[in-house]
């Protein structure tokens, strides 16, 4: 007889949280009972902000066209795509644009082969191989398999070389396949220091993943993207409570674990016990603010840092003369991406547009007042805001712990804290991004089912490709 559905609490109700709850209901069924502990607001890091009664994406604002599981909540929620504005782009050194979009593909082609050679096309080959390989993992997540450890799960898409790829900087494997310094310098540090606001020694395999964004089409959800966040704990019917989590405790019960979740509300402190335990916050080295008791051997400190991001909305007049262009009508660009230069005070900056666009929208002149993002490690100053803009109405500023500092650490946390207590947010270690989110929850959801009914089959299995091929 099967074993009855465990009563599950989920930690976080941001993209990992929404998603790992609906995963759990469809492998538990729906009389599984979901507790999901969020203490701000769904949605987590996919945030908006309101200007002029419009919002825009502050954060998390584009989806690659291979995010299948993405693409997959899209379609279950009835959410629709976001109509695509076009605009140009240009890398900024400081002092002069290194390379200018056009309007003509070719041209655009003619230009990076003219200052790069054949590095763009060395780029391709080898983010297209890493994209292939990492395309299995939906093969194997259909087929029901699960990994206990991110390890496990990059060895099964690439092996050996895939781990490699989390020790070593994406600078030393580019350079490996003959992209030269150049293009390294100019093209994949603005690519990186736009995407997790670091340098080109970021982890190979974080960078395929953010250089892989960078080329490929990318899509957004009408109406704002945390849309799915909401839509997925909507469709689960999740009990979500609004409760900072602040520690877990181990309990013991006829020889089972039974997890204590503490927590803390705008009702005071409460308790609640689970059989199985899902955290999607990401746990800081310190763990200051989040305590686990009466584990043994104790849960060990979680390696690493976080880094910082400054997001700043304004709402003005670009300052196209800071670009080399006195004249604003003639500024081409909707988008500007900043080589690794010691004076530059921004990452990245964007023309946005808001989250609902209607057929007549255009984007606005560059002549006129627009909405733009700009993406920064400190928050701007006057002066600072000064120099890229003539002048402002209004300036919102989000303050967030983006991403993992790539270069703290070299070992990747686990999955599995404890027998059904697992960990879902150590896979920004590997890479960051929307679409690994929803693959790790997807892993976790199909762990706990396994693990729960025992069912190790279908768990760490190697030469997993062959398997899949049997099975079809």
């Amino acid at each position: 007889r099967p074993r009855p559905s465990p009563p599950a609490a989920v930690v976080g109700a941001g993209l990992g949280g929404s998603a790992v709850a609906y995963f759990l209901q469809q492998h538990f069924g729906p009389q599984v009972q979901l507790d999901v502990y969020e203490p701000a607001g769904v949605g987590g890091r996919l945030a908006t902000v309101t200007v002029n009664k419009q919002q825009y994406e502050s954060r998390g604002a584009s989806i690659h066209a291979l995010s299948l599981h993405m693409q997959d909540f899209v379609k279950i929620l009835g959410l629709k795509h976001r109509r695509e504005v076009a605009g140009k782009s240009a890398i900024f050194s400081g002092e002069h644009f290194v390379l200018e979009e056009t309007d003509w593909y070719l041209l655009n082609l003619f230009r990076l082969w003219w200052h790069y050679g054949i590095s763009f096309l060395r780029l391709q080959m080898w983010v297209e191989e890493v994209m292939e390989k990492f395309m299995r993992i939906y093969k194997y997540q259909a087929h029901g398999y699960a990994f206990s450890s991110l390890e496990e799960l990059l060895r099964s898409l690439g092996g050996d070389a895939f781990i490699n790829m989390t020790q070593r900087s994406v600078a030393e494997s580019l350079l490996e396949v003959g992209v030269t310094q150049r293009f390294v310098d100019d093209v994949i540090a603005a690519v990186l220091r736009s995407s997790y606001g670091q340098s080109v020694l970021v982890p190979a395999f974080a960078g395929a993943m953010s250089l892989a964004g960078a080329q490929g089409s990318t899509w957004a959800v009408e109406g704002g993207n945390k849309l799915v966040c909401s839509g997925l704990l909507k469709l689960t019917k999740a009990n979500v409570i609004p409760a900072r989590v602040t520690g877990i405790s181990l309990h013991s019960s006829e020889g089972r674990s039974l997890y204590q979740v503490h927590y803390e509300g705008s009702e005071g402190q409460g308790s609640a016990f689970y059989d199985m335990v899902v955290v999607t916050t990401p746990l800081r080295p310190s763990r200051s603010n989040f305590t686990f008791e009466n584990f043994e051997p104790p849960i060990a400190d979680f390696p690493g840092a976080f880094q910082p991001s400054v997001t700043s909305v304004v709402h003005g007049y670009l300052n196209s003369s800071y670009f080399g262009f006195p004249d604003p009508k003639l500024f081409p660009f909707a988008s500007i991406l900043t080589t690794d230069t010691p004076d530059l005070f921004f990452n990245a900056m964007d023309n946005i547009c808001p989250v609902n666009i209607s057929a007549a929208f255009r984007r606005k002149q560059p002549q006129e007042a627009a909405v733009w993002r700009v993406l920064s490690q400190q928050p701007l100053d006057k002066q600072q805001l000064k120099t890229l803009f003539r002048s402002y109405y209004s300036v919102q500023v989000t303050e967030w712990q983006a991403y993992p500092r790539y270069d703290a650490t070299k070992s990747l946390p686990p999955i599995v804290l404890h027998e059904n207590l697992f960990y879902l947010s150590g896979v920004e270690w590997v890479a960051s991004s929307m679409e690994m989110i929803a693959v790790a929850a997807k892993n976790v959801a199909l762990l706990a089912y396994n693990r729960w009914h025992q069912d190790l089959e279908k768990i760490d299995q190697k030469d997993l490709m062959h398997k899949v091929k049997t099975e079809l």
